[in-house]
This record gives C-alpha cells, structure tokens and sequence, in this order.
C-alpha cells in the first residue's frame, strides 16, 4: 500500500503531465486550422490535373518518343517508395499506419523479386525503417511537413532531386506512401504511383465517364511530346506537395486527437489516485483515533 506522501507526488505529476497535453493540443488545434485549409485547398488541384493528364494521355500516340515519365524505363527491376511521415511523435498511430504500409509493400516486392531504394520525408519514418532497412535509404528530408504554410518552394529541390534520380536511370518505378487526409477524425495510409504516371484509376473509372458522351479531341501545338514533357514533372510536383500537405494537416489532426485523450485520461487517473488517497487519508486518521481511544481506556 502506498503511502500518503507517495500518492501525494502521484498526483501532482499526473497534474503536471496533464498541463503539458492540453498545452500540446491547443498548439496542435491552432496549427491545424492552416494546414486544414492549405490541404482541402491543393486537394481538387491535384485531382483535376490527374484526371486532365489521364484524359489527354488517353488520347495521344503512345511510342518510342514519348517522355520517358509517361512511358518508363521499359523495367520493373527497382522501386523508389518516398515515405511521408511526421518528425515528431505523440500522434497516435498517424505515423505507424503509414510506415506499417511502408513495411508490406516493401516486403512484397522484395519477395516479387525488386530491388527496393527508400527516400523519408519526416524523421519518424526513417527512425522506423532504418532498424531493417536502412541500406535502402537513400535520402531523408526533415524540418518540411511541421512548418506552418508549408510553401511549394520548400518541396521543389526534392521533387528535382527524384526526377533527376529517374532520368539517370537509378529507378523504374517510383511510389508514394503517405496518409491522405479527409477529415479531423480520419486520415488513412495510401499508396499512390507517381513514376511512370498510371492510367490505372482512369481506366476504372472509364466506362462512367463514356456515359457521360464522347471524349473531347485534344489538339496539341507544338507538339504532344513538348507538352507532356512539360505536364508530366509538374503533375509529378503537384501530387507530391499535395502528399506533403495531407500528412502535416493529418499530424495536427492526429496530434490533437492523441492530446485530447491524454488529457482525458490525466483527469481519470487523478480522480482514481485522490480517491484512493482520500480513502488511505481515512484508514490512517481511524487508525490514529483507535490509538489514542485505546491509550485513554488504558489509562
């Protein structure tokens, strides 16, 4: 059993730790509201530039000449998967949904026979991976997704440095794994390719879209090659930023949830100490009256 001064500091500690959750959840909530806005924002930009680029890569002339994002390496031998996580923790299972992700489809394609190489953006996912994998991280990007008004300018020189990767043939295939955020409760773990660009979801989505009437013709000036050469490394941009934006809004987000239930859990847990103190509180004042009523009738 514990003693009084034991529950005593118990409780204050418990006290202390809940001042610094709901500190953190305020700061979460305050951040979030920005990075909310920045992600719902950039969310249909980059939807509709993949459904426009689906829909004019639809409709060109697939050969030798075509940009070799669009059409590959002509290899599936080596995979890129760019990992978007958090730096810090405390945010509940936000960074281990995506880096469990991570984990199977790396297991999977090294068992499909792939050559897998992993570039981090966030600390979490490196400090994670690096224990089994940490010969196939090739870069980690830190101090991005927790700044507030994450700008495009910031990303630019990572987007640069994987399609400059992909031009020197150092990959075949790269694929993005980030949680992609819908709301303040939910955030869940993607996995999105983004090198060479896929017509995989448009193709689901065709027959929809033939009901709707005949596809526009697209003519192109120059020509289609100049203008999917210029297409192609912005959608590659855009859908990157946009990975980015969806992890730092969903960080906050996770963040705040996480805090929330600290808190929470704080105030349960000193109400069950300050109950049990009270309680021992009683048990040693009647122990301390028996002594003393017994050392009266003694006498």
């Amino acid at each position: 059993m514990a003693s009084l001064k034991e529950y005593r500091d118990r409780i204050a500690g418990v006290k202390s730790t809940r001042k610094i959750t709901s500190a953190m959840k305020m700061v979460a909530a305050s951040k979030l509201k920005k990075a909310q806005e920045q992600a719902e924002a950039a969310q249909p930009y980059a939807q509709a530039i993949t459904d426009m680029m689906a829909r004019v890569v639809a409709g060109v002339t697939i050969g030798p000449g075509s940009p070799k994002l669009l059409i590959g390496t002509g290899k599936d031998k080596v995979h890129l998967i760019v990992l978007v996580t958090a730096d810090r923790g405390l945010c509940g299972g936000f960074n281990g949904n995506a880096i469990k992700l991570a984990l199977q489809h790396i297991r999977s394609l090294e068992k499909a026979g792939r050559q897998v190489k992993i570039l981090c953006i966030g600390r979490r996912g490196k400090i994670v991976l690096n224990r089994e994998y940490g010969d196939r991280i090739i870069e980690t990007v830190t101090n991005i997704s927790g700044k507030a008004g994450l700008d495009y300018d910031l990303l630019r020189s990572v987007v640069e440095q994987i399609l400059h990767r992909f031009d020197d043939g150092e990959f075949d295939v790269c694929s993005l794994i980030y949680n992609q955020f819908f709301s303040v409760l939910t955030q869940r773990p993607k996995i999105q390719q983004v090198i060479p660009f896929s017509l995989n979801k448009f193709d689901e989505d065709k027959d929809a879209e033939d009901k709707k009437g005949p596809a526009s013709k697209y003519a192109f000036e120059p020509t289609e090659e100049e203008i999917l050469g210029k297409l192609l490394p912005r959608n590659f941009g855009v859908q990157v930023y946009r990975a980015v934006l969806d992890s730092a809004a969903g960080e906050q987000a996770a963040r705040m949830t996480a805090m929330d239930n600290a808190t929470r859990n704080a105030g349960d847990m000193i109400s069950n100490l300050t109950l049990k103190y009270n309680r021992e509180r009683q048990s040693v004042i009647t122990s301390e009256l028996i002594e003393i009523i017994s050392g009266a009738e003694a006498v």
